[in-house]
């Protein structure tokens, strides 16, 4: 029989690893985040909650298409979720209402309407991305000064799936 003085201090060694373990996944493996705005409508709502993989980019870089989590550049404590575009050495350039990726239209049956404005034509330099959200007209997103070319370094993952509301969980590409 072991004693109440034993007891007590094997509770709190479990909790004790608990948190250590829930700290190494929340800052290192998985994040959750609420989506905020109608910048990624139709593929996410407003208040829908996520699951961001932040361990993904120190395998491999972003790729065209993924959803991801960065930080806005003119202000880091903010946080943005894009689609990406184009990656590193790719051109892009948007002309009467329809983006080009190293000259070729790009396939979005995820947006719901033609993009308003034009970008030159410009190339994603090393260790960049160029994002944009899929509600086009309401997405503040590399077309813009503010946030331009996403830099690595500000990437912190890849959104994985919706979890809430139950009603709408998916998984993203």
């Amino acid at each position: 029989m072991t004693s109440l003085g034993e007891e007590i201090k094997d509770w709190i060694v479990s909790i004790a690893i608990a948190v250590v373990l829930a700290f190494f996944i929340r800052y290192f493996i998985v994040e959750l985040y609420l989506v905020d705005g109608p910048s990624m409508r139709p593929t996410l709502q407003s208040a829908e909650r996520l699951v961001v993989n932040k361990f993904i980019y120190r395998f491999r870089p972003p790729e065209r298409g993924e959803i991801l989590v960065f930080r806005y550049p003119r202000d880091p404590s903010r946080d943005f979720i894009k689609r990406v575009i184009a990656v590193p050495g790719d051109t892009i350039e948007i002309r009467d209402g329809r983006v080009y990726v190293n000259a070729a239209l790009l396939n979005e049956p995820y947006i719901l309407s033609k993009t308003r404005g034009n970008y030159p034509l410009a190339t994603v330099p090393d260790g960049h991305i160029f994002v944009m959200g899929d509600n086009r007209n309401n997405s503040e997103d590399s077309r813009f000064a503010d946030v331009g070319f996403v830099p690595f370094d500000l990437i912190k993952g890849k959104a994985m799936l919706v979890f809430w509301p139950v009603s709408q969980f998916k998984t993203l590409p």
